[in-house]
Order: structure tokens, then C-alpha cells, then sequence
């Protein structure tokens, strides 16, 4: 199956229209492939009824005069039609000087074919033409649900370009003309909206806000953006305007490096043989020493060409089995539809053979093992007012403040069930906090960072160590209390890491966050390693270097930071919720925002393949029987396989490899 693998396997695309290309040209070989099986599954109906060895095994006379050439040209356009995509990878295989599958299926229906048209127009011997048209049907739709099961190319760089917008705001002469990005240069000046997508990396000039850099770095925390800061484009602007100078663009961006990074780690990852494929290689060689050991055999022993040529034929025939064929579709059809129930999609089929070899898990931290939300953690009474009360007010503070600090205090306020009453007077302080009246005393909430000329940190050490945001609660310059605030952990992470620890792996954690933070997080967890402050690059750099070392790595992520460490894995999955360049990233996709589900992906994985090698066991072990038999080594004791016979094993062994695939439980 290495044309299939080429067709359908490979991650690597180049630019958003190749990606298009790979994924429609994919789409096109799934739709042709049907067309061929509904084709040769039509015509192998009159086919059965017109070939002798069927019509003598049901008594049926001889039909209509010139029935023969009618099979003869019926079996033809199936070998012509049907056969063609194996024929084309025969002779691929073998210029490649890989023989595989295609080799197997292709020598089979070619010997197949010729023999008996050989036979049927000249010899009068035994055809094989019902044979052949049951083996291409049976091919053909394995390699169809096979295709089926596998994602086609990546789109994942087409979506990493979608973040960027495609018109900036320019400053000209004291206006503003709306342009696109294309035509910004270094050194001009672009205009930023609350809100909106930052277009080019640049410097803050004017203006102060806060910026959402989380599906870029990983950083859970909006960061604060004053004059002489470097912004990146595709981050969002929060609640103030911003003047940046354009200090980089097109291919210089970050963004743009991203891509980059994630083209280079699809081109380069290497695919694996397939399982059958490898059991195909033996069983060519088998086929085709076989057949001419066969053949060489009965003419010595004085029998006729024709004689030893039908039971060479009959080896060939014999030696490539339907069940071999859907020994792996099967299974991976079957997996791919308990996954889907359970909650994750398999892209990559091979990636998700690879999970069973796993020996250790890395987690992105935000939106993954965290909610990506923040939550209220810490209250510290710094006066004379109770916990409840300062977290009550600071929630009128920020009732109307769309910042997610805000949410997430008036969240913590709501969950208490505390009364909310917005502050009057209400003023936003961009970079530093919010000011207002409640129940005519006025307050102010300031980050922890603006006040520390104000305010010791007393009390608050604990806190910043684990890398807490902190807000302070004020009246009069007076502090009144310190509310810190964290990515919440969610409570299946804790569930999913010891799960994962007992099944016998590693879990580690990478953030673009701080370390105070990530060590908190990890704390929290009882994780096994931690890498924190690493950016996107960095964080394919540490997943390829745990490999060098051995290691065999799942990443598990929902961001665009995430994208080149998912590709660089050996195996990439990705939190469902996240972004599509995530997803389009990965292998497998975990459709619910769970981390558990990763632990029933590799359950699921190593069940697959013991299924798999049960299956390829029992369609090699049908060739074991039957090439002997076939080859007549009993034939001194009147026992010599038929080619009918030898079907009816080769369907009942079909039988078996596809009652123990639906076997599979989850």
C-alpha cells in the first residue's frame, strides 16, 4: 500500500493552494475508487454466472454460443478498469524497488488475466477470470474504506494565514486610509481599534492597551501594551487604541515563521510501512519463487507445460489473499468509528498505530490542562473587611469591564452568590485597572504591578511565587484586600495525568506562560517535568530533542503556538475546542474539551494493533494451508486444491479477519 500512502498518507503541503490541491486531489482518488469498485461489481454478476467452474459447481448448462469470448471481454474491462490503480502502483513499487501490496495484487490479477484468456481462447484449460474479478472488487473497497479512514493533506497552513487580517488602518498626513497589509512597509504607521487584530509586527508608538497574545505564545494572561513594546501580528487588541510603527512584514512576521516552521516539520516527518505492507513483501516473494518452484517442479516430474503452468498460476492466484486486503481496513474502520463515538477523530491513521508506542505525554498548558479562563483563587483581607466583602465589591467594580480578569472576578462573585450592583462613575484605567463608586464610597482596583511603588507585597510572596495575577481593592489610597487570580486547572486534567502515570507514561507540561506560574500548574497536577516561557519554535525544539533522545512523544495542544510541536511529535492531538490551525495540525482530534480522552486514545490505539496482527496472522495463515495444497504437495494422495477451492478458503478466511475486526471493543 505504499501508493496509498502516497496518495493519501503524507502531512506535508506547501502554501494554502498546494494545500488545497493535496486535499481536492485526495477527495478525487476516494471518489474514483468507488467509481471503479461499483463498476467491476456490476460486471463480476454475469461474470460468475458465466464461468464454468461456477456454472458446474450449480449445474448450469452451457448458455449461448460465443459465452466465452463474453467472459473474456467482460473480465478484460474489469482488469483494464478495476485493476488499473494496482497495475500503475506495481509498476511504481517496483521503480521505486519497494515491492509491497500493489506488487502483490498487481502480479496476482496480471498472471490471473493472462492465463486465462490464454486458456479460455487457445488451451481450453481451467480460466481464473471469477477469481480475478472477486480479488479486484475485494481490493478495490479495502483500499476505499482505507482512504476513507485517512485524513488527506493538511490545511493547517491555510488556516494560520486566515488569523492574519487582510487590510490595516494606515496613518497618511494626519488621516487614515484603509489598505491592504501587502502594502505596508517598515516604518509605517498603522492604527489599531479596541478589538480588533493587530495586522503587522511592530512597536507601540501611542496609546496604551491590552493584548490577547494567548493563540500566538500560549500566554494566558492578556499582556499590557504601552509606547516602545513590540506587538505581533494576528494578537487582538483589547480596550485601548493603538499607533504602531510596522517593523516587520510578509515573511519577516512571526506569524509567517510559524508557517514556516510548520511546513519544514510536515516535510520532514517520516512515514511508516505499513503493517500489511510488510506482510505483502514476504507474501511477493512467496508468490512468485512459489509459483516458479511449482511450475519448475511438475514439468521435472514429467507433467505437462500446460498442467504445471495452471498450478503455478494456482499459487499465484492463491497467494494473494482477499482477507490480507481488509485485514488492516477493517480494523481501522472499525477503530475509527468507536473513536469517533468516544470522543476523538483520527486523521492520520499511521500516527494513531504509533500511539501504542508512546512513552510520554506533553501537555500545552492554556485551554488544554487549564480552562483558559481566570478564575479567583486567593482572597488576603490587607484591612479591617472580610473576604466576601472585598470580592463583592470588586465585581460591582468590574461588572461592566469586558477584560477577563473582570470576568473572572464577577464570575467568582456569581458562583458565591453575592448581590452585584454596577459602580457609578465608573472609569477604566487601560494598563492599570478600574475605578468607580459603590454605595457612595469610591474605589479603585489596580494590578499589583502599577501600585508597586504604593504597596508592599506583605503577605502576597506565596502568590507571586506561583506566578498569580494580583489586583489590589483601595479607598482613600488605603488597601483593603488582594484578589489573586490564575488559569483555573481543570479538574479532568488532574484525572487524565494520573491515569496516564498509571498506564506506564511520562507527563510533562509546555507553556509560553512564566515559571512561577507553570510551576504551579505542575504542582497542582503531579507532573512528571515542566518547561515554561517557551515560545513556538522552542517548543518544537524541546519535542524534537526528547525524541533524539529516544522518547516516543505525544503533544497534546489547542493553539497556534502548539502547531509546529504537534507536527514535530510522533504524535500530534489536539484539544477540539482550539483553533483550526491546531486541529489541522494534528493526528487526532479530541472533539470534546477533555484531556482524559487522551488516555483512551492510546488504550484504543494499542487495541487496534493487537487486533491488526490478529487479523494479518489469519490471513497469512490461510496462505500457509493453501499455497502447499495448491502447489500439490499432497497430490500422491489424491488431495490437489482446486482454484474454487481455494477461494472458498480465501472467502472464509475473509470471513474471519472481518467478524474479528467488528470484535474490537472500545
Amino acid at each position: 500500500m505504499h501508493d496509498m500512502h502516497d496518495m493519501a498518507g503524507t502531512r506535508g503541503v506547501g502554501v494554502s493552494r498546494s494545500g488545497m490541491h493535496g486535499h481536492h486531489s485526495h477527495a478525487a482518488m476516494i471518489r474514483d475508487y468507488w467509481r471503479r469498485f461499483v463498476f467491476s461489481t456490476i460486471l463480476t454478476v454475469p461474470i460468475l454466472l458465466l464461468s464454468p467452474g461456477i456454472r458446474e459447481a450449480v449445474g448450469l448448462e452451457t448458455m449461448f454460443p460465443g459465452e466465452d469470448y463474453m467472459l473474456v471481454g467482460l473480465a478484460s474491462l474489469v482488469y483494464a478498469y478495476g485493476g488499473w490503480p494496482f497495475i500503475k502502483g506495481m509498476f511504481r513499487e517496483l521503480k521505486r524497488r519497494i515491492p509491497g501490496m500493489m506488487v502483490l495484487i498487481g502480479v496476482a490479477v496480471s498472471v490471473a488475466y493472462f492465463y486465462s484468456v490464454f486458456a479460455a481462447l487457445y488451451s481450453g484449460g481451467k480460466s481464473f477470470f471469477w477469481e480475478l474479478a472477486t480479488l479486484i472488487d475485494v481490493m478495490l473497497l479495502g483500499h476505499w474504506v482505507e482512504m476513507r479512514s485517512v485524513m488527506g493533506a493538511s490545511k493547517a497552513l491555510e488556516e494560520i494565514a486566515r488569523l492574519l487580517p487582510s487590510t490595516a488602518r494606515r496613518l497618511v498626513d494626519g488621516g487614515v486610509e484603509e489598505v491592504p497589509v501587502e502594502e505596508l512597509r517598515p516604518g509605517d504607521l498603522v492604527l489599531v481599534r479596541p478589538g480588533e487584530k493587530i495586522p503587522v509586527d511592530g512597536e507601540v508608538v501611542e496609546g496604551a492597551s491590552s493584548v490577547d497574545e494567548s493563540m500566538l505564545t500560549g500566554e494566558s494572561m492578556p499582556v499590557g501594551k504601552k509606547p516602545g513594546d513590540g506587538v505581533i501580528a494576528g494578537s487582538v487588541n483589547g480596550e485601548g487604541s493603538l499607533t504602531i510603527r510596522v517593523l516587520k512584514t510578509g515573511r519577516d512576521t512571526y506569524v509567517s515563521q510559524v508557517i514556516e516552521l510548520v511546513r519544514r516539520a510536515q516535510e520532514s516527518r517520516s512515514r511508516t510501512q505499513d503493517l500489511a505492507d510488510k506482510a505483502a513483501l514476504l507474501l511477493t516473494v512467496v508468490a512468485l519463487s512459489g509459483g516458479a518452484v511449482t511450475m519448475a517442479a511438475w514439468m521435472l516430474a514429467g507433467r505437462s507445460i500446460l498442467f504445471a503452468l495452471e498450478r503455478a498460476v494456482t499459487v499465484m492466484v492463491i497467494a494473494c489473499p482477499h482477507a490480507l486486503g481488509l485485514a488492516i481496513p477493517l480494523v481501522v474502520a472499525v477503530s475509527t468509528s468507536i473513536a469517533a463515538r468516544q470522543g476523538f477523530l483520527v486523521r492520520m491513521r499511521d500516527a494513531f498505530e504509533k500511539a501504542r508506542l508512546l512513552d510520554t505525554v506533553v501537555f500545552d498548558k492554556t485551554g488544554t490542562l487549564t480552562k483558559g479562563e481566570f478564575g479567583v483563587t486567593d482572597i488576603l483581607p490587607l484591612a479591617d473587611m472580610s473576604s466576601e466583602e472585598i470580592l463583592r465589591i470588586a465585581a460591582c467594580l468590574e461588572a461592566r469591564s469586558e477584560h477577563p480578569i473582570a470576568a473572572g472576578i464577577v464570575r467568582a462573585a456569581e458562583e458565591r452568590g453575592l448581590k452585584i450592583r454596577p459602580a457609578q462613575s465608573f472609569k477604566a484605567m487601560p494598563g492599570r485597572g478600574v475605578e468607580g463608586v459603590v454605595e457612595g464610597r469610591h474605589y479603585r482596583l489596580l494590578s499589583l504591578q502599577s501600585l508597586k511603588e504604593e504597596i508592599s507585597s506583605r503577605g502576597l510572596e506565596e502568590l507571586l511565587e506561583q506566578g498569580k495575577t494580583i489586583v489590589i481593592l483601595l479607598s482613600d489610597d488605603k488597601p483593603l484586600g488582594a484578589i489573586g487570580l490564575a488559569d483555573m486547572v481543570r479538574e479532568e486534567s488532574r484525572e487524565a495525568v494520573e491515569t496516564l502515570r498509571e498506564m506506564g507514561l511520562r507527563v510533562a507540561m509546555l507553556t509560553g506562560d512564566n515559571k512561577g506560574v507553570a510551576h504551579w500548574v505542575a504542582e497542582q497536577l503531579g507532573l512528571d517535568e515542566y518547561y515554561a516561557e517557551v515560545l513556538p519554535h522552542e517548543k518544537a525544539g524541546i519535542i524534537a530533542e526528547m525524541r533524539r533522545k529516544g522518547r516516543r512523544v505525544a503533544m497534546v495542544g489547542d493553539g497556534i503556538n502548539d502547531a509546529p510541536a504537534l507536527v514535530e511529535a510522533d504524535v500530534g492531538i489536539a484539544i477540539g475546542a482550539g483553533t483550526d490551525v491546531a486541529i489541522e495540525s494534528a493526528d487526532i482530534v479530541l472533539v470534546r474539551n477533555d484531556p482524559r480522552d487522551v488516555a483512551s486514545v492510546i488504550r484504543l490505539a494499542r487495541k487496534t494493533y493487537r487486533k491488526m496482527v490478529e487479523n494479518l496472522f489469519w490471513a497469512a495463515g490461510y496462505n500457509a494451508i493453501a499455497i502447499p495444497l495448491a502447489a500439490g504437495v499432497l497430490y500422491s494422495m489424491g488431495v490437489l486444491l482446486t482454484p474454487a477451492a481455494g477461494a472458498a478458503l480465501m472467502s472464509l478466511s475473509t470471513v474471519i479477519v472481518a467478524v474479528n475486526a467488528r470484535l474490537l471493543k472500545p
